[in-house]
Formats: C-alpha cells, sequence, structure tokens
C-alpha cells in the first residue's frame, strides 16, 4: 500500500527490472496512477534524475509525467528475464551491494491475523491526513481504507527460516476485489489457496527491497509468480 507523504501524498516505490536485467527503483509513483497506468508486467519508458539524499545505486528520482507504458512483457519471456536475477539470499544481495533482488522462498507459508483497530484507525487517519495536504488544483480523491488484516510470510532460503511481512500492495488489492466477490472469509481462504498451494507448487519468487533510513532492513515487496527454469546458476 502507499506510504503517507506530506510533500509527495500517496506514494509507492516501484522495482523494475531493465532489458538487460538490470534493477531500477521508481520514485516517486502516485499509488493511484500506478492502479491506472500500468501493471506488474508491463514496460514502462521513463526518464529520471538523481534521488535526493538516496544513495541505493537502484533508485531513480522518477519525472512521473513522462513515464509511458509501451506494452506487456509476454508470459513466456518472464522466467527468462527475472531468473538470472533470483538470488540464494538477501544476504548474498547485500554483500553484492544490491538493495533490491529475488529470492525463491523454501517452503512458504502464507499466514494473516486481523490488525488492532486502534491500527486500523490509525492508518485510516494517515490516509485522510495525506489528502488534506494535496493541492487544490489536484482531483478530489476518496481516503484508502486501510485492509483489516496483516499479511505475512514463513519461508525458508539459504541462510535458513524467515518470517516478514508481506508489503505487497497487490495482495491488499486482491484482498478487497475477493472480498466483493466471496466475503471476507472467503477471500482470507483464496488468498490462502493461492500462495500456499498454486504458487509453489508452479513457481513463486519473493521481490526484496531494503529501506532508506534502514538499509539493512530488507522488506517482502512482492510476490511474483515465476516459472522455473531448468537451471539457475549464480556468478560468484
Amino acid at each position: 500500500m502507499p506510504n503517507p507523504s506530506r510533500k509527495h501524498g500517496e506514494t509507492v516505490c516501484c522495482a523494475g527490472v531493465t532489458a538487460e536485467g538490470e534493477w531500477k527503483r521508481l520514485y516517486p509513483i502516485r499509488f493511484r496512477h500506478l492502479q491506472d497506468k500500468f501493471n506488474r508486467w508491463d514496460w514502462v519508458k521513463f526518464e529520471y534524475g538523481p534521488p535526493k539524499g538516496d544513495t541505493r545505486p537502484e533508485s531513480c528520482r522518477v519525472y512521473e509525467d513522462r513515464l509511458e507504458v509501451e506494452y506487456p512483457l509476454d508470459k513466456k519471456e518472464r522466467a527468462s528475464l527475472l531468473n538470472p536475477l533470483v538470488m540464494p539470499s538477501t544476504k548474498e544481495a547485500a554483500v553484492r551491494g544490491m538493495s533490491l533482488t529475488l529470492v525463491r522462498p523454501i517452503n512458504p507459508k502464507f499466514k494473516y491475523r486481523r490488525k488492532p483497530l486502534a491500527l486500523i484507525a490509525a492508518e485510516r487517519e494517515g490516509y485522510r491526513a495525506t489528502l488534506r495536504q494535496t493541492s487544490l488544483l489536484d482531483e478530489e480523491l476518496t481516503p484508502i481504507e486501510p485492509v483489516p488484516y496483516a499479511f505475512a510470510f514463513s519461508y525458508e532460503d539459504a541462510t535458513g527460516k524467515h518470517t516478514m511481512q508481506c508489503s505487497d500492495w497487490e495482495t491488499n488489492a486482491a484482498f478487497w476485489k475477493l472480498r466483493k466477490t466471496y466475503g471476507e472469509q472467503g477471500a482470507l481462504d483464496h488468498l490462502s489457496k493461492t500462495y500456499n498451494e498454486e504458487y509453489p507448487r508452479k513457481g513463486v519468487a519473493f521481490a526484496m527491497g531494503t529501506v532508506k533510513a534502514r538499509p539493512r532492513q530488507w522488506l517482502l515487496l512482492g510476490v511474483i509468480r515465476l516459472d522455473k527454469l531448468q537451471q539457475t546458476s549464480f556468478a560468484f
């Protein structure tokens, strides 16, 4: 979900990959524009400059008004593009000086728990406060409603067992969409089946990234359905 910002409003960092297999961190992207402009597997063209106060090598300060969607990446090309970027762990990625990476989780288990009412209220007020900061010239927007559940994954990688909160905004969006059709528990059951059965069976990768203020802290930014290739090699 977007992080409320007094300066940039409802903004998100978007992790992307170039055709040459280079990671790029796009910021600031307005969350509502993200939903309207492009999808996860779209090729996009954009202009950018150096980020302010962000030394992470992949980071770009995007000129959002110049961002253009070109065309979607063919499904057959997804694995060949992203599998070479998979690391055995975030620790290995950090050793290489990376702040974005893919990790294939071993035995991933999707979990959820209901958020305390106080936390939901605080998140709701955060989104409303953000909108109060917007310019009078901006389009009037309805405040975002926080998802009432916290999502997380337990999994293993080359360094051992981990549990991480899921910060994938598409998972939150899927919850709201599924709830309209199946109800709240039905939506949770559907997500559990998808992430605990379907994705592990077909192939799944976690998109991981660090935090600007805490560069050693890694977050689970995206849950990606990604076929495995027969051979994946790492250049040490």
